[in-house]
């Protein structure tokens, strides 16, 4: 395990500055202790068709699986930055990534590359390569980026960011690849419904909490319902945030929320719900 700084997210940076950053990037970076043992591996790691994190990646260190990861297209003149610290900026400005902007190291230096890592409790959870003057990318911009689970990142981070991030029956944080929520995004004027993820995005299930009716029925497997008997031979997965409990039936078709109230009946999606 490598040891070093522990990172707090300034939760009030998370506004991304312009591109063609002139600057050094002091405000994403911090001084810390470095790592007793840092990623000793190469910095730079070819991109394959099923892995385009890179050096980034590798350096890694997540309870879980990698969250995203990939590298960086092309830039112009004046877009890199001037130094290694600006090029981390750079990378926020162009790949606006859904991690902290504050609170990243520099891990290691070599050969015209700089890995920055942003630690939680001493692991690394966001890495990021920056390099100098590459091929169509001149001055120092993003070659590799890789993060973890949202569940291991901060918990005012996560709550910063709409994660709603549930726990198993031994209050551990479970990733949101497994099961999250959310409250209804504001600019469709979706507040008063509830959104529960089950499994990634592109192949998992989303099941809606909708006591205002604002889908229709032909969205929804069944109707919402508030006030449902927990089903026969409906089973606890042991999931929890704060003080609801996630049961399902075999069929999963919906998910039943036993509150301290009651129980109540989250239809699925089956072709899940966007909002423009």
């Amino acid at each position: 395990m490598r040891r070093g700084l522990t990172a707090v997210a300034v939760l009030a940076a998370v506004t991304a500055v312009g591109c063609g950053d002139g600057g050094d990037g002091k405000d994403v970076v911090v001084a810390g202790t470095p790592p007793a043992t840092p990623y000793a591996g190469p910095l730079y790691v070819p991109a394959t068709g099923a892995d385009k994190s890179g050096a980034a990646g590798r350096a890694l260190e997540c309870d879980g699986k990698m969250y995203e990861g990939g590298g960086a297209d092309a830039w112009s003149e004046g877009d890199g930055g001037k130094t290694p610290e600006g090029g981390l900026r750079a990378y926020f400005d162009m790949e606006q990534p859904d991690v902290p902007r504050t609170g990243y190291r520099v891990e290691r230096r070599s050969d015209g590359r700089v890995l920055f890592s942003y630690d939680v409790d001493g692991r690394t959870k966001v890495a990021v390569v920056v390099a100098k003057d590459r091929k169509n990318r001149p001055g120092w911009g993003p070659e590799s980026s890789a993060s973890c689970d949202p569940a291991e990142l901060p918990a005012g981070f996560a709550e910063a960011h709409g994660y709603e991030i549930w726990t198993d029956r031994n209050g551990r944080r479970v990733p949101t690849t497994v099961v999250s929520s959310s409250v209804g995004p504001e600019h469709c004027d979706w507040q008063t419904a509830h959104f529960l993820q089950t499994g990634r995005r592109a192949d998992g299930r989303t099941y809606v909490r909708d006591p205002e009716g604002l889908f229709s029925t032909d969205m929804l497997s069944a109707p919402y319902d508030g006030d449902v008997r927990m089903p026969e031979g409906a089973r606890d997965t042991g999931y929890r945030f704060h003080d609801w409990q996630l049961w399902f039936t075999p069929d999963r078709s919906t998910a039943y929320i036993r509150t301290p109230d009651g129980v109540e009946a989250w239809p699925s999606a089956p072709s899940g719900i966007a909002c423009q």
